[in-house]
């Protein structure tokens, strides 16, 4: 019996390369390639991208790094993001400040070169004092929308986690050492999506449609301190930030 089974599995083996062999394939297996995974590659495209989201937004942190392109103006960022704040940096046209929200306090910090652009030289002493400092942001100043939308972990996922037109998955990937499954919307020109077949099944790669930048997601879960900064580090202005 032995003997039957050992010829039977040769004769397989032949005629799998036989097979492979004539039509090009790279390989012969019956391993099924959602084995050890958390089983999303499984499921429909759409239903990948509502079980990512879910996942998403009931993570308690997460690192979000990349480029977004909006309004005609190209953004990288490196935030990390959780419930009640964020902090990290942000740069555009040729600037790069930090950002740090603690609830709905939000602060900027930038260099003086940042403080000086569109001033006189009668205010560079002043715009020097800021050099290093965290400024807080008033809530009735147009900026603190703009800037706080970045330091939210909800508001970004609502922006960014949707792929546009017709929904599809699209093979096994892998980033950064994970193994992920595509989703991708209008066979990629409505984006592309990386969701993660290992652990919980969170969004890592995720590339905007109409060339709108690229953006990497991983730290799932890492929690990070998130503390005002020292008042000897902080300049308030009040109702209005200096204009910049």
């Amino acid at each position: 019996m032995r003997q039957g089974r050992t010829r039977r599995t040769t004769w397989v083996s032949a005629l799998c390369a036989l097979v492979v062999a004539g039509t090009g394939l790279t390989g012969c297996s019956s391993e099924d390639p959602d084995a050890g995974t958390n089983g999303v590659g499984k499921l429909p495209a759409d239903k990948i991208q509502a079980t990512t989201r879910t996942a998403a937004e009931s993570a308690q942190a997460v690192r979000l790094a990349g480029t977004v392109v909006a309004g005609g103006s190209t953004y990288k960022l490196d935030m990390r993001l959780k419930s009640d704040g964020g902090t990290g940096s942000v740069s555009a046209q040729g600037a790069t400040f930090q950002l740090l929200r603690v609830g709905e306090e939000l602060f900027l910090m930038a260099d003086a070169e940042f403080w000086h652009d569109g001033h006189d030289d009668g205010d560079t002493a002043a715009a020097d004092k800021l050099d290093g400092k965290y400024v807080k942001v008033p809530k009735g100043d147009p900026s603190y929308k703009r800037f706080s939308g970045f330091t939210d972990k909800d508001v970004l996922f609502d922006s960014l986690l949707t792929l546009h037109g017709t929904l599809a998955t699209d093979g096994r990937h892998e980033e950064s050492g994970v193994r992920t499954i595509r989703i991708t919307g209008d066979k990629g020109a409505g984006g592309t999506l990386d969701v993660s077949l290992e652990g919980k099944p969170y969004p890592l790669r995720l590339v905007r449609a109409g060339g709108a930048g690229t953006l990497t997601f991983s730290d799932w879960g890492k929690d990070f301190p998130l503390e005002q900064p020292a008042k000897d580090k902080t300049v308030d202005y009040g109702q209005q930030l200096p204009t910049s």
